[in-house]
């Protein structure tokens, strides 16, 4: 049996990472629906039924190049949020000690110790200066 498992499956995409976040997403709404209320179970069936659709097609399919593609997207986009989400836990951990300001003219963002009245902020990548309260 396992054989025959291991021969259907070659060739074909299988399991990743994008395929392990729909069908965790389609349990979290299915839950949320059969907790919060009937009648939002109703309206959200269908959507997990899209959802878990969408999981074993990409499961099963042989585009082994499209499903690599996507995942990477998938990828590079939880990537960028966990980035996110770990500098904005660093300034939450580091806001008593330190200002966060903008660069103007490049959007970089500069670390300042409070506490040091009026200063005068160089960015270090542009060169740009302003004045600004710590």
């Amino acid at each position: 049996m396992k054989d025959k498992i291991v021969r259907f499956m070659s060739g074909r995409n299988g399991n990743d990472s994008l395929n392990n976040f729909l069908v965790a997403t389609a349990l979290v709404i299915i839950l949320l629906s059969w907790i919060f209320s009937k009648s939002l179970g109703k309206l959200l069936s269908p959507l997990v039924f899209i959802i878990l659709i969408i999981a074993y097609f990409r499961m099963l399919s042989r585009n082994l190049y499209k499903r690599r593609e996507e995942n990477e997207k998938f990828l590079r986009c939880k990537y960028r949020f966990e980035a996110f989400c770990r500098v904005r836990k660093e300034r939450w951990i580091q806001r008593k000690d330190y200002k966060f300001f903008t660069c103007p003219a490049c959007r970089t963002t500069l670390r300042v110790p409070r506490g040091r009245g009026m200063i005068k902020i160089v960015c270090r990548k542009c060169g740009h200066s302003f004045t600004a309260k710590s």
